[in-house]
């Protein structure tokens, strides 16, 4: 019971301590002020107030020795219309604006608000921030003529904004915006105004369009010309970049060619060379064809054809030998037999000689021969006799060769050099 009566109780402090901060703890929002009333406060010139102001944030108050009020410091929309105001120039203007207003936030002057509008709603606040812009836009309507009204409406706004200063903030006010929406008067002088305005304003706006036209005229000669002469220049541009790009294309084509050139002599003398060295290959080649075909053939035909001709002049070798014998003995004879060796030779080969002889008469061939005889039959009877006479002279002539008389030895002296 104890543990849930300290429990209770501490509960019941905590509810309490939240109702205590609830009830005198106060949060100032942004948009709004605390007055807090009830004790004296100096402020910093020295000076002596009987409240305090919070603008954000959160206080306490004291209890039993303060109160607590709020004043909204959100904008406040004002009309302003007057009627009949006159400007400089004795001209009656009629003028409608639109203000916002709202409480100043500097802390000198928000407490002329405090002072003045503690309690009051924000409609009695919009009313004498209308009358006081009212009574400043009179003053200011006397001061500008209807054409510098009408002409230069932000610099109204402006001079408006200037000369109510020093009442707003007299009054703890914020002029925030105000904007001039219409300009009148019953007298139609702005509206005359404006005709003449309009139609200088139509004459300036022929002359500036006829100056303009004008300009735009000589900007478009002058237009044209530049761009001739850009053209122009282009053009020499173009001609001096294609001129370029010629010559260096010439040039291009030039070592082009030249290394086709090169290469071609080069592919040319490679060709040579690989030509002659494959006419070289070829020769070597055809060198070993002919050593194969030819020399090695022929050097074995030749060395063959030695072999048979040793083989074929064995037999004639031997035989010169023989006959080399045979005359030698037949020489030795000769030598023994004297001077009588020749004769008795002749006279054992004369048959020989004599069938030489007559072999050689016959193997004359006489293509025609024509015999004038006297009709007696003796030239054809010599023609006849001429043949032995032929072989005769054909033996005569073997023994003048031989050194023998053969007629000698044939007809008388044959008997007896044969006896010895």
């Amino acid at each position: 019971m104890s543990a849930l009566i300290i429990a209770l109780g501490a509960v019941l402090g905590f509810a309490l301590l939240v109702w205590i901060l609830k009830s005198f703890l106060y949060v100032c929002k942004p948009n709004e002020i605390l007055i807090f009333a009830g004790r004296k406060h100096r402020l910093k010139d020295g000076s002596e107030v009987g409240y305090r102001i919070l603008h954000g944030g959160r206080a306490v108050r004291v209890p039993l020795l303060e109160t607590v009020a709020r004043m909204d410091m959100r904008l406040i929309p004002v009309e302003v219309a007057v009627q009949g105001a006159y400007s400089r120039g004795g001209i009656p203007l009629n003028v409608h604006a639109i203000a916002n207003v709202k409480l100043a936030s500097n802390p000198v002057h928000v407490r002329n608000a405090v002072e003045r509008f503690l309690g009051s709603g924000m409609e009695q606040v919009a009313l004498v921030a209308q009358q006081t812009l009212e009574g400043v836009l009179r003053e200011v309507l006397a001061q500008l003529t209807p054409e510098e009204v009408n002409e230069d409406r932000l610099k109204f706004a402006q001079t408006l904004m200037v000369n109510a200063k020093d009442d707003f903030e007299t009054l703890g006010l914020e002029l925030d915006v105000l904007k001039v929406q219409h300009v009148s008067d019953d007298q139609q002088y702005l509206v005359n105004l404006g005709r003449a305005r309009i139609a200088e304003m139509i004459r300036d706006a022929k002359n500036a369009e006829n100056a303009a036209e004008q300009r735009i005229q000589e900007e478009k000669a002058n237009a044209r010309r530049r761009a001739e002469m850009a053209q122009k220049v282009e053009e020499t541009r173009v001609l001096q970049k294609r001129n370029e790009v010629r010559a260096e294309l010439a040039g291009l084509e030039a070592r082009v060619r030249a290394v086709e050139n090169e290469a071609q002599v080069a592919a040319e003398t490679a060709r040579a060379v690989a030509e002659q060295l494959l006419q070289q290959q070829r020769g070597e080649l055809e060198k070993l064809r002919l050593e194969c075909d030819v020399v090695l053939p022929a050097e074995a035909n030749r060395q063959s054809a030695e072999a048979r001709a040793r083989g074929d002049a064995a037999p004639y070798i031997e035989n010169g030998k023989a006959a080399a014998g045979a005359l030698a003995a037949v020489a030795k004879e000769w030598q023994a037999a004297g001077s009588d060796a020749k004769d008795l030779y002749v006279l054992q080969e004369l048959r020989t000689l004599v069938e030489a002889a007559i072999q050689r008469v016959n193997s004359t061939q006489i293509g025609s021969l024509e015999i004038v005889d006297g009709g007696d039959g003796s030239a054809y009877a010599g023609l006849i006799a001429s043949y032995p006479a032929a072989v005769s002279k054909v033996l005569e002539e073997v023994g003048h060769a031989l050194g023998v008389d053969v007629a000698s030895l044939v007809s008388g002296n044959v008997s007896g050099k044969v006896a010895r």
